[in-house]
């Protein structure tokens, strides 16, 4: 019999794993696409132009951020600035996912780009750092699984959302779904004191810049974090070292 060194069952289907893995994230994922869908109607697009916005961004966070910032009248390049700040976090899920599935064939690559959301990263770098003797083909399968639920629904619910536009009652506090979703994916991500201190850095400054013009207060907050979890990774591990 052959003896595994891991404290966990080896799954019969990697996909199924990962279909499992994602598919709570749709009961968030989907009032938030709806939220999205009404707002853009009342933004004055319409319900293909919403569709297009959300298959070609596909990025909840820089969706609501440049349809804000159009409804304001903002220059175009602070929008696209904007949009392209908040959505820099996808840059370095790309590079952590890189050690993990870089081997993959490029097609592979490519596809697992473009799906690369905070669901399908937060479910995929789980996994895969606690089985790390996974092979580059089961984690592609497991990648695919943790996806599948979460990008029809996104897609789904933004054309919902459009075509019932205002109809939907304002007590229904759709704009709930935004903020559980960031801490369901974060939360669990705060395993060191360098993540906490980048995490609680992003919150001071973000609620001291609320008043900068076009929501630029959450890229300075974004900067400020980052720039705070690398110099407390450094010291920590400078201190490490001098032991």
């Amino acid at each position: 019999m052959p003896i595994t060194t891991s404290k966990t069952p080896v799954p019969a289907d990697w996909f199924r794993k990962g279909l499992r893995d994602g598919t709570p994230f749709v009961l968030v994922v989907g009032p938030f696409a709806v939220l999205f869908g009404v707002l853009a109607t009342e933004a004055g697009l319409n319900v293909l132009e919403i569709l297009v916005f959300s298959v070609v961004v596909i990025a909840g966070a820089a969706q609501f951020t440049a349809l804000q910032l159009m409804t304001e009248e903002a220059p175009t390049v602070i929008v696209l600035a904007s949009a392209l700040a908040v959505n820099l976090r996808m840059a370095m899920y790309s590079a952590s996912l890189t050690p993990w599935i870089g081997a993959a064939p490029l097609w592979q690559r490519a596809i697992v780009a473009y799906f690369t959301l905070d669901q399908s990263y937060a479910c995929a770098i789980a996994q895969y750092e606690e089985r790390p003797d996974m092979s580059v083909p089961e984690r592609i399968r497991y990648f695919a699984g943790a996806v599948l639920p979460v990008v029809p629904t996104w897609y789904g619910c933004t054309v919902l959302g459009a075509l019932l536009g205002a109809q939907i009652p304002q007590g229904f506090a759709l704009d709930f779904a935004l903020p559980i979703t960031f801490l369901a994916l974060v939360a669990p991500m705060l395993r060191t004191p360098a993540h906490i201190i980048a995490a609680f850095v992003s919150i001071i400054v973000s609620l001291l810049a609320a008043g900068v013009p076009w929501s630029l207060g959450l890229v300075i907050a974004g900067v400020a974090g980052m720039m705070a979890g690398a110099r407390a990774e450094l010291w920590f591990a400078t201190r490490g070292a001098g032991r």
